[in-house]
């Protein structure tokens, strides 16, 4: 009896394809989400007005953990029209965050439209559109200095004595030029009247005899 050979056929070569088809793309979806997990996304950006002092400040922080770098471009809408570019800047991001401030003499209720581009990841506005503070940035209050005293000397007349007090000074405290003939009188007087008790007594010893 002779025996037929029939060639070996691998049953396991259909399962083994099967097999690396799922790990393929499983490892394919795990890469993906890895990938979106990392990629820039406009969510990571925010932006808030504020005041340096009594200066407008547009600041637009940057989440991105992957530091890819972005270009922000701020507008200043009127009336639901683009009116005016405010600037543009890059800045790379972090987890903690990176901040780029944006110089603007902002009105209290305006609103700005904030575009964000990043290579092929990002290209939108933050949304919603930043709308200012009802309260515009007002300056600072710097005291006032006191006005100085004045150091300037008193006019010599107001304090200087005149030639005229000085004499008066001296009259009162009797070192004037009179006192010589008052002294003079005074001893005149004074010798009358010790000449007029002398006759008196006179007088009347003679009148007692």
């Amino acid at each position: 009896m002779s025996i037929s050979r029939r060639p070996c056929r691998s049953r396991r070569t259909p399962r083994t394809g099967r097999v690396l088809g799922v790990a393929a793309a499983s490892a394919a979806l795990t890469l993906g989400a890895a990938g979106n997990a990392l990629a820039c996304d406009i969510s990571e950006f925010s932006a808030l007005a504020k005041c340096d002092g009594d200066k407008g400040v547009i600041s637009v922080t940057d989440k991105d953990p992957t530091g890819v770098p972005a270009t922000v471009t701020v507008y200043l809408e009127s009336n639901g029209a683009e009116g005016k570019l405010v600037g543009s800047q890059e800045v790379k991001g972090s987890r903690e965050g990176v901040t780029i401030d944006f110089t603007e003499d902002w009105q209290p209720n305006a609103t700005y439209r904030i575009h964000v581009k990043a290579g092929n990841q990002v290209d939108e506005d933050i949304a919603p559109n930043l709308t200012t503070p009802a309260k515009a940035c007002e300056p600072s209050k710097e005291p006032t200095p006191s006005e100085p005293e004045s150091t300037s000397p008193a006019p010599a007349g107001n304090n200087a004595p005149s030639p005229a007090a000085d004499d008066s000074g001296l009259a009162e405290t009797g070192a004037s030029s009179n006192a010589g003939p008052i002294a003079g009188i005074a001893a005149a007087l004074i010798v009358a009247g010790g000449a007029l008790v002398f006759a008196l007594r006179r007088r009347g010893a003679s009148d007692d005899r």
